[in-house]
């Protein structure tokens, strides 16, 4: 066995004066962290979304084809998919605090400069420098959370934090329909880009890498933490032992990852194209679908923790739950490629996408789980695979839309991913432990329990 791959250690019972979900937000300072780190996620997928809503207006301004909407679309995605893991040792490396302060101002200002974008090379570049600023973004966020959340919270962080992430998906539609109602797509790129500027100061002045540093911490809090946690400690990344046990994940994630671009980015144009809906109506049915989102990421991080309290087995806290929502959501996409009813597809659509993020914050949970002393690289390596996803899916199936003249194709063979994906969770290896031993609820051993 590799050294630096470990058993996982004793389970212990989560801290007797544990505030709860809610209680933790209203009373302990790492509460106020993951509502700031909830207005992150909130902020970057607006940013990274509000394109879409605003494509049938860029397409027609700027006289772009199906297809090279596609590529504009995908461009985030490529520097996103290869900055992930990049960004996250950055993270483990130099903390969070510097390093999602500077992610976060690039975003804000790439954002900006979408609004100025006069065709298609500055509208591609200007997405290509979002993709940058947003790959760092999330694998530092996790490692903000390794260190600020005890374990038993893991799930129930990447849970919310990502719910508003879809809060951000589902009013991303009709908050940047009205802008452009009002004022002019661009118009909207602009002040979407300043609020997020707003965010980064906000970000620098709250934060601290080490939660002892913050001046409202008290000790009683500090003592709800591991002692690991409470500590500023950089150990070299184990990189052999890492990549085999966080590539599987990231083949799982590639295959939810598809999916979820399909939503992030084409959803509002079928709706416009395949029932000719104006941009109040598509905006209106685009939200209703995305916000089932906010649920299935709420329910999922719940869900999981509850299993692994009820159970001290990662095996079932995570690999259930992500057999179930990448099957449940495959089996709800089915019925969309067979009725043309406008209700019965967005029905549809809005419970496959509540069964697929059902899974998201059990993926971001699994590098947390093997891997926390390099929680920002193993989510960087993990999310790889959704950002991988972002490069090709907005283009095949723009380039599928175009070829076929029908939505029914490239449905199809994103649901045939999902399938695929599906299959592959259940092969996973959750159980690892890679880097230097940490106290974590994982699973039970002997007659230990977690509280």
């Amino acid at each position: 066995m590799d050294s630096k791959a470990r058993s996982r250690p004793k389970s212990v019972p989560a801290p007797p004066t544990d505030p709860g979900p809610v209680g933790m937000i209203r009373t302990r300072v790492r509460g106020r962290i993951l509502l700031l780190l909830c207005a992150m996620y909130f902020l970057t997928y607006i940013d990274r979304v509000n394109i879409s809503t605003a494509a049938p207006f860029i397409q027609h301004d700027l006289g772009l084809s199906h297809t090279q909407l596609g590529f504009v679309l995908s461009a985030f995605a490529v520097p996103y998919a290869f900055f992930q893991a990049f960004g996250g040792y950055l993270a483990d490396r130099f903390g969070p605090r510097v390093v999602l302060g500077a992610a976060g101002l690039v975003w804000a200002v790439s954002t900006v400069l979408t609004g100025f974008a006069a065709g298609l090379v500055s509208l591609f570049a200007a997405r290509l420098a979002l993709g940058f600023g947003e790959g760092a973004s999330f694998p530092s966020a996790t490692h903000a959370m390794t260190k600020w959340l005890p374990p038993h919270r893991r799930a129930y962080g990447q849970g919310i934090t990502h719910a508003f992430s879809r809060i951000g998906n589902a009013i991303a539609p009709t908050v940047v329909a009205l802008i452009i109602a009002v004022l002019h797509w661009r118009a909207s790129f602009w002040i979407l880009g300043a609020a997020s500027g707003v965010w980064v100061v906000v970000w620098w002045l709250m934060y601290r890498n080490r939660p002892g540093d913050h001046p409202k911490i008290t000790e009683a809090e500090l003592a709800e933490l591991p002692p690991e946690q409470r500590r500023d400690e950089r150990p070299p990344v184990p990189w052999r032992a890492l990549l085999k046990a966080i590539l599987p994940v990231t083949f799982v994630d590639f295959c939810y990852g598809w999916m979820l671009w399909v939503y992030l980015t084409w959803i509002p144009s079928f709706f416009a194209g395949s029932y000719g809906l104006e941009l109040k109506k598509f905006a209106l049915f685009t939200t209703l679908v995305l916000i089932a989102g906010v649920v299935g990421d709420t329910a999922g991080g719940l869900l999981s923790d509850a299993l692994l309290k009820r159970t001290g087995e990662l095996r079932i806290a995570r690999k259930l739950v992500l057999f179930v929502g990448l099957l449940g959501s495959f089996i709800c996409i089915v019925p969309t490629l067979l009725v043309n009813d406008l209700v019965l597809v967005t029905s549809f659509l809005a419970l496959a996408f509540f069964f697929l993020e059902l899974t998201n914050p059990v993926l971001w949970s699994i590098p947390m789980d093997i891997a926390p002393h390099h929680a920002g690289t193993a989510g960087g390596l993990m999310n790889t695979g959704f950002g991988l996803a972002g490069v090709v899916s907005p283009v095949i199936f723009g380039f599928l839309v175009d070829q076929t003249g029908s939505w029914v194709v490239p449905f199809a063979v994103s649901a045939g991913l999902l399938a695929i994906g599906c299959l592959a969770a259940l092969r996973l290896n959750v159980n690892a432990a890679v880097g230097e031993p940490g106290v974590v609820p994982h699973q039970r051993t002997g007659d230990s329990k977690i509280i």
